[in-house]
């Protein structure tokens, strides 16, 4: 047996001679690393131009031209990004010439990659025709808000002229009325809010009265004695009545039983009223036009719908009626609860006129037979005997209207009627 001798051991054979170990080949394949770098770098921009195009869709959602703006030059960053690639690509790949199989093999991961490329300039496309899109969307709303500020301010000086503006209103996003369009769905869903302003009205008024020592029933009975109420929390309805047969009284009149001093007034400035008080508070209006048209309804109204002895026995006095007398707006809470009330009726028959032909308004008479095609139950789930005769209206509680055509039903409460509530 041969025993390595420690010579030998440390690298000298037999001979004397020096043995050196073969060196590990760590050759790298530039065009290997080069071709992965750009992969690398493709996939990264890819990604980044995703995130970029997601952030341009959420900016639309909702809209937000900053947003916008800022995306759509991110996005563009981006596309110039892979643009820049494809461009170092070609220039640094060249079609290969030999065929050996090591240059064969790098010439498929190249036409791979060209596919990948393809594939994203599709995408790029598509990216820069939705912006394109997006792009001419924007300058579209931009001269739709420019026609609509000519068109607002052109509104404001009509209403100034006419008393319902002292002074140019400050800018917001509730001054801009301009896109409400006059439709019959218009009027029927700002009937749906006199309706609930007298409900909501009505409901610190019988507070107050409870508070101040008030028969309610005797209160309700003076209303209309002829009323049967299937139950007693239904006497409410009776107040409604009352306020509102005071609030429509005159509504079918071009003034509403205010002298103003335009008669003969269009349909088209009527509109302009409407969308001009609005979308305001309605002491901020008398704040600044207290002798306005509408200031001068609130004032009537308030003085017949609260009567001076139910006042006094409100607050003891009879102050607040005085100041409203001599011209004024008081900020109390009872007086802005009114103008809320006053606010809605007032607009609905801005809207009445606003119509060619107008709105026509009609009331029903206590004792009359109850109608499907024009009234309504205030009271739902009405159990009615087709054996007896057809039930009787108690109360009106809201107008009914005739529009287009079409018939916008009164809320009545029926007489001895009950219900399954």
């Amino acid at each position: 047996m041969l025993r390595t001798g420690p010579k030998e051991a440390q690298g000298h054979d037999n001979n004397n001679q020096k043995v050196y170990p073969q060196p590990i080949d760590e050759t790298v394949n530039p065009a290997k690393e080069s071709m992965n770098t750009l992969i690398s770098k493709v996939f990264n921009n890819v990604s980044s131009l995703k995130a970029a195009y997601i952030q341009l869709q959420d900016a639309h959602t909702p809209y937000d031209p900053d947003k916008i703006q800022a995306a759509d030059k991110l996005v563009i960053e981006e596309l110039m990004k892979l643009s820049e690639l494809k461009h170092s690509y070609r220039d640094k790949n060249p079609r290969p010439t030999s065929t050996s199989p090591q240059d064969s093999c790098l010439a498929a991961e190249i036409h791979e990659q060209q596919s990948l490329l393809k594939t994203y300039e599709v995408m790029v496309k598509k990216f820069q025709s939705q912006i394109q899109n997006r792009d001419a969307e924007i300058v579209q709303l931009q001269q739709q808000i420019q026609e609509s500020s000519q068109r607002k301010l052109k509104l404001e000086k009509k209403l100034k002229q006419r008393g319902l503006l002292s002074k140019e209103p400050e800018e917001s996003e509730e001054n801009h009325f301009f896109s409400v369009e006059l439709t019959p769905t218009l009027f029927s869903s700002s009937a749906e809010t006199v309706c609930k302003s007298i409900h909501d009205f009505s409901k610190p008024l019988i507070n107050m009265m409870k508070a101040a020592g008030w028969d309610l029933d005797a209160a309700a009975h003076a209303i209309d004695p002829a009323v049967v109420y299937g139950k007693r929390a239904h006497k409410k309805y009776a107040f409604e009545s009352h306020i509102c047969q005071k609030m429509f009284s005159g509504f079918q009149e071009e003034s509403f039983c205010v002298e103003s001093g335009h008669l003969n007034v269009s349909s088209e400035n009527f509109f302009h009223q409407f969308l001009a008080v609005r979308a305001m508070d309605p002491l901020d209006i008398l704040s600044q036009s207290p002798d306005s048209v509408f200031g001068k309804f609130c004032r009537s109204k308030y003085l017949v719908v609260v009567h001076p002895k139910m006042e006094n026995s409100f607050f003891g006095n009879l102050d607040q009626r005085n100041y409203v007398m001599s011209g004024g707006h008081p900020r109390t809470p009872f007086y802005q609860a009114f103008l809320k009330l006053a606010k809605s009726i007032w607009l609905l028959h801005r809207l009445a006129f606003s119509f060619d032909p107008k709105v026509r308004v009609f009331q029903v008479k206590g004792g009359t037979e109850f109608s499907e095609v024009y009234m309504e139950s205030v009271v739902k789930d009405i159990v009615i005997d087709e054996k007896e005769e057809k039930p009787k209206v108690g109360l009106m509680v809201m107008p009914g209207f005739m529009i287009s055509g079409s018939v916008i039903h009164a809320q009545v409460y029926l007489s001895g009627v009950k219900s399954s509530e």
